[in-house]
């Protein structure tokens, strides 16, 4: 059990923080799925947890959208979902968030992409800054999906694209063309790499793509060179260490490469990934990284920070956020 001080766990909660890697279906909410049908949800998941691991990413894949798509069946459920979902942000002092939903949403209900968009986006509270992400898988570029990737980079109020899915299968010839496409619509870029691939994929990330946000980015530990790249190239990775544990990227969170990231100088943000299939919050994160890798208030302090430096928001808003960490640093 990760536990900490009184005082720390004060200091957590009073930290404003920030949510850089989150994908909305896996952070259903399952209150939702209980009011849904109180008698099937009766009982708190399994894989809540804290000494549970998912066999395979396959397993832990199926799992979440089993239950998922008993839920998110038109845009109206994402905007429930996403109250509940910033709800719970606001209650942990999170300022802002980044989170993507899935294009083959898109495809499999036949939703269209800018009314999830505008649906998550409606239902971001006052006093929380909402950035949303289309994902897409390294396969989706099919005859359905191609077009719609190709014009998400207009889409109002999308802040970026991301590349999810199973590492393994090859990066595709449409996605640098798309990924230079939506640089210079002047959106964001981010990319999965490094969590179940090797260092390779970091690397391929970062020069291929250009994305300087890798989500996860665990493998670029087992080649200096890699891990030299991304600090020289000022990248940022969006770590999600429960989930890394928990789907055994990595065997304890005593081992975990952050440690190393951080002491090396390489801009890492915290998040929770999945919180539908691990139990955990953003607090939850702050409270192992400081039980079980020995974080102290000044670093776990400088983690929130490099989640605001990141932020797409206005200096003033950086720095506003950024003075507030501080107070409560000084506090």
């Amino acid at each position: 059990m990760y536990k900490v001080s009184e005082s720390t766990a004060d200091f957590i909660h009073r930290l404003p923080k920030t949510e850089t890697h989150l994908h909305i279906e896996g952070a259903l909410p399952y209150e939702l799925l209980q009011q849904m049908d109180p008698e099937k949800f009766r009982e708190l998941p399994e894989c809540w947890a804290q000494d549970f691991k998912w066999k395979c990413f396959e397993d832990f894949e199926n799992h979440l959208l089993e239950h998922a798509l008993q839920w998110y069946t038109s845009a109206e459920r994402y905007h429930e979902a996403a109250k509940v979902i910033f709800r719970n942000h606001v209650a942990q002092n999170v300022r802002y968030v980044e989170l993507s939903f899935h294009a083959g949403v898109v495809e499999a209900l036949k939703i269209p992409g800018p009314e999830i968009l505008n649906a998550i986006l409606s239902a971001a509270p006052k006093g929380l800054e909402v950035r949303v992400f289309m994902g897409m898988a390294r396969n989706c570029y099919n005859d359905y999906l191609a077009p719609v990737l190709e014009d998400c980079v207009n889409w109002e109020g999308l802040a970026g694209i991301d590349l999810h899915g199973i590492e393994y299968l090859p990066l595709e010839a449409w996605t640098p063309k798309l990924w230079a496409k939506a640089q210079d619509a002047g959106l964001v870029t981010k990319a999965h790499a490094g969590e179940f691939g090797p260092s390779g994929h970091v690397r391929e990330a970062i020069e291929v793509l250009g994305a300087l946000r890798i989500q996860h980015g665990i493998h670029a530990i087992d080649d200096p060179d890699v891990l030299q790249l991304a600090i020289d190239s000022g990248a940022t990775f969006d770590i999600c260490p429960i989930s890394n544990v928990k789907l055994d990227v990595i065997d304890t969170m005593a081992v975990h490469p952050l440690r190393e990231f951080f002491d090396r100088g390489l801009r890492c943000t915290i998040s929770t990934d999945d919180p539908f299939s691990f139990g955990n919050s953003v607090e939850d994160e702050y409270v192992a990284l400081s039980s079980a890798l020995g974080f102290g208030h000044a670093e776990l302090a400088k983690l929130a920070k490099n989640g605001f430096e990141v932020a797409s928001v206005g200096s003033a808003q950086k720095a506003k956020w950024m003075a507030e960490v501080d107070a409560a640093l000084a506090k």
